[in-house]
């Protein structure tokens, strides 16, 4: 057990790491906004832009050479300076998320492209110097904390050492054969880094986290200047912990400083939250476990986070949105797994939203306001759900399902629980199998509408509904035990 009246209660090893309890306002905020922006939305053309747009022959370097010019003469370099964030209105933004039900913010601080969203005092490449010339995060920051929003940091620095290594190479055939990409001149080696021996022409980098120690030591200057600089309440990595068996144990150390700087200011109790990407049991104990783009079968014993977007992590005219409805259905079906939804909002370049991000905004307001009782603060049920729907666990599959009026996901306050109605009831009545005559019920409300007449039969809780619901999308009856 740690001394929970001492300012630094960790120290930056597993064993100390893993006496994390997860915060209580992580377990009752459910649902998160991500900000994944950067100078890699200029293009519009999606994820890993800088990495691709170095890939002879991919989607995004063919669009890369025929909008700004051949990598070799107009690179990744050249595209941070066009991104310049001049609408970019985070009071405004924040307002909506709040409205929509978030109860955190998570900004992102740095990509796997080596440049950072804030002004950092060891990095030249930031967004205080070189572009928005704002610093990105400190405006979202303030923002966030003044709408009593929990703020968190995303870092995918970890791997950058290898993704950014493609800029190293040079085209095969064409009229450009053999000549280098801008990443080879030493000049710009503060953003490329030095990263020669990574190159390959491959879709993903091999590997993900590279041996080389300078830059382990360089990941942990970077982390740690953002956690002393924001104070986040959350720190989410790309991987897993990164660097956590070299001699430094970097990992560690960041994660270390993370709860030290949070208990500093919490009465010596840590109050943040790290979250990473793997299920290891040694590393899970230490934090949360993020899915990506992904759920989990079946209730979680800790409280868990999906991370996943409207459509493409940057923005990408490409791309197809999520409906509001579907969007509601993986809240749903995660919170009554344990688990938070950490959705990414894509912005364009000027730092705005488009029409259809703020149509799914205010369909996810018009059904807080209407189904947030079920949600927020709450905690499982004795289980998840009840009918034949599923989804589908494949990494990086988001299938919407076919739910039925069979299908409800559970959750629970008190001495309410939640029933959630994944389709609404054609034949104008639900039957809720799950609560046996063991479940002795008081009453049911039909969030939205008020009572509703039941019955409790050995079949289980039989509830009539009205003709129409009040929700657009998926309903939520609160059923009171005595």
């Amino acid at each position: 057990m740690h001394d929970r009246d001492s300012v630094e209660p960790f120290q930056p090893t597993l064993d100390s790491l893993a006496g994390f309890e997860v915060p209580d306002w992580f377990r009752d905020a459910k649902l998160g906004i991500w900000s994944h922006w950067g100078p890699q939305s200029v293009p519009r053309f999606g994820d890993w832009y800088a990495r691709h747009l170095y890939r002879e022959g991919s989607d995004q370097y063919l669009y890369h050479r025929r909008t700004y010019g051949h990598p070799s003469r107009f690179g990744y370099k050249d595209l941070v300076a066009l991104w310049k964030a001049e609408r970019f209105d985070p009071e405004a933004l924040m307002d909506r998320y709040v409205a929509a039900g978030a109860k955190y913010f998570v900004s992102q601080a740095v990509h796997h492209d080596n440049f950072l969203n804030y002004d950092s005092a060891l990095h030249s490449w930031n967004s205080a110097r070189i572009g928005p010339e704002r610093d990105i995060v400190a405006a979202w920051r303030a923002a966030a904390v003044a709408r009593g929003l929990r703020f968190g940091l995303s870092e995918h620095l970890g791997a950058s050492f290898s993704w950014l290594a493609t800029s190293k190479g040079a085209d095969e055939r064409g009229p450009y054969k053999g000549v280098p990409y801008d990443g080879a001149d030493p000049a710009h080696v503060e953003l490329y880094l030095p990263n020669e021996d990574h190159h390959t022409r491959d879709v993903l980098p091999k590997p993900w986290y590279t041996t080389n120690p300078w830059w382990h030591r360089r990941w942990l200057e970077l982390t740690n200047e953002m956690i002393d600089k924001f104070q986040p309440d959350l720190l989410y990595s790309d991987g897993p912990l990164p660097f956590d068996s070299d001699d430094h144990a970097a990992g560690a150390q960041v994660v270390a400083n993370l709860y030290n700087t949070s208990a500093r200011t919490h009465g010596g109790r840590n109050a943040a939250v790290y979250t990473q990407k793997t299920r290891d049991a040694d590393l899970v104990r230490i934090g949360v476990l993020d899915v990506e783009r992904s759920q989990e079968p079946e209730i979680r014993p800790d409280p868990w986070q999906t991370d996943t977007c409207v459509g493409g992590w940057f923005y990408d005219v490409r791309a197809r949105y999520k409906s509001p409805e579907h969007v509601l259905e993986i809240l749903v079906d995660v919170v009554a797994k344990n688990g938070n939804l950490l959705l990414n909002i894509p912005q364009l370049p000027d730092g705005t939203i488009d029409d259809e991000c703020s149509y799914l905004l205010d369909a996810m307001a018009r059904w807080t306001a209407i189904c947030g009782e079920g949600i927020f603060g709450t905690r499982p049920f004795r289980v998840y759900g009840e009918g034949p729907g599923r989804v589908v666990i494949d990494h990086f599959r988001e299938d919407r399902v076919e739910w039925t009026s069979q299908d409800f996901r559970f959750t629970q306050r008190g001495n309410v629980v939640y029933a959630f109605l994944m389709r609404w009831p054609a034949e104008g009545s639900a039957l809720i199998r799950s609560l046996t005559r063991s479940d002795t019920v008081r009453s049911v409300r039909l969030l939205g509408r008020g009572q509703v007449d039941w019955r409790h039969t050995d079949e289980g809780l039989s509830v009539r509904l009205p003709q129409t619901s009040p929700a657009e999308e998926l309903n939520c009856l609160a059923i009171e035990l005595t």
